[in-house]
């Protein structure tokens, strides 16, 4: 299977960055912005891309070359990815880049800097990066990764060459999932159209059935609300199990980084950790950092619920507008309650709840109190 064959749904965004790899070195950019909403692979198709880009056979062989392993794990001398648990990228973190974008590679042709979710820079931060971006070293790429070109500042953005990716189809995320996860095909159909298009999340609704299970309870309590106390439980419900979730993926993530450093370490479980290691072992389970992915994740299942409870108001539009047989719903098992509630609402009520959820999607994004954010939200859902 090459580099690009996990890539869902982009055969075209595919078919010319497997071109540009292959190409004349000299006619390659150097600094890429690569956009697409949540869920759409960005981060995926950079490392698809600089594995290609460091590997003798850019990727295409069936049997992965030594470099596209190292790439796609994330262990490559040569390609640094810059993620955040944090809401916005620090400035500390962007020079430190900088200064690993002027050292020369060290086995590879390229060194490559990949940069998840660019638009959480703030301007000072981005004003940091913009030199290297317009003059980057000879030897080094840059790959920025964003929701929309329009989320970054037009001095970085006029400045890249921008990819633009797709929102793959249910059938596609559908057939990834029964291949990736030998999921079977109904779970998988199900867990594709209530992801709409997010291939993390429909990854996430058909291997863990409490998750999904969640959502459907969320869905049937946002159908049922009528009064603003069953609004303030709601809400509290879904505060208590998103921390829940947040808290047990936290964990489990720590737990396994701690038996991949045992197996590196030639070390198995329950063996005594050596006194040289055990700095590095228990770092892996520091309290602030747990609580610091914690509340990161938090607001990830949060973010999560609002796409959920945006989707009733989205299939409740469409059945309002006799748009159902063209788009379809997205809620089919809960429509007879869709079409209730869509005979009691008036379209411009509709509209305002969906002005609602983008509200509280800001306040959050804002480190708003999550607890008011959605008791304030679900009231005024109720109240529509």
């Amino acid at each position: 299977m090459s580099v690009w064959d996990k890539l869902v749904g982009q055969d075209r965004v595919v078919e010319q960055l497997r071109a540009v790899s292959c190409g004349d070195p000299k006619a390659l950019a150097q600094s890429w912005l690569i956009c697409g909403p949540p869920g759409s692979g960005r981060s995926n198709m950079a490392r698809a891309f600089a594995a290609a880009l460091e590997s003798p056979d850019h990727g295409l062989d069936d049997e992965p070359t030594k470099a596209t392993r190292e790439v796609l794990a994330g262990t490559h001398p040569d390609v640094t990815t810059l993620t955040t648990d944090k809401v916005t990228i620090g400035i500390d973190d962007v020079r430190g880049l900088v200064a690993t974008a002027e050292q020369m590679p060290r086995s590879g042709p390229w060194r490559i800097i990949i940069i998840e979710d660019v638009d959480r820079m703030l301007e000072r931060t981005t004003n940091v990066l913009l030199k290297e971006i317009e003059e980057p070293s000879p030897h080094t790429i840059w790959l920025l990764c964003a929701p929309s070109a329009q989320d970054v500042l037009p001095t970085i953005r006029s400045r890249t060459r921008i990819v633009n990716l797709g929102v793959p189809s249910d059938a596609q995320v559908a057939r990834y999932l029964e291949e990736a996860h030998g999921v079977e095909h109904n779970l998988a159909m199900r867990a594709a159209r209530l992801a709409e298009g997010h291939i993390g999340v429909a990854s996430l609704y058909a291997t863990d059935s409490q998750v999904l299970a969640d959502r459907d309870e969320l869905v049937v309590g946002i159908l049922g609300m009528r009064k603003a106390s069953q609004a303030i439980l709601l809400a509290g419900d879904l505060l208590d199990s998103a921390k829940a979730q947040a808290t047990d993926d936290v964990k489990q993530q720590a737990a396994k980084a701690q038996r991949e450093f045992l197996r590196l370490n030639g070390l198995a479980e329950g063996d005594r950790v050596p006194p040289s290691l055990r700095p590095a072992y228990n770092a892996l389970m520091k309290a602030d950092d747990i609580k610091r992915q914690t509340t990161r994740r938090t607001r990830d299942v949060l973010d999560r619920a609002l796409n959920s409870v945006a989707s009733v108001y989205r299939d409740v539009a469409v059945l309002q507008n006799d748009a159902e047989e063209s788009v379809g719903l997205v809620n089919v098992e809960n429509r007879r309650a869709i079409a209730d509630m869509s005979a009691r609402m008036r379209r411009e009520q509709t509209i305002r709840c969906l002005d609602d959820i983008n509200t509280a999607r800001r306040r959050l994004l804002g480190n708003g109190n999550a607890l008011l954010v959605f008791e304030a939200l679900f009231c005024a859902l109720a109240e529509a």
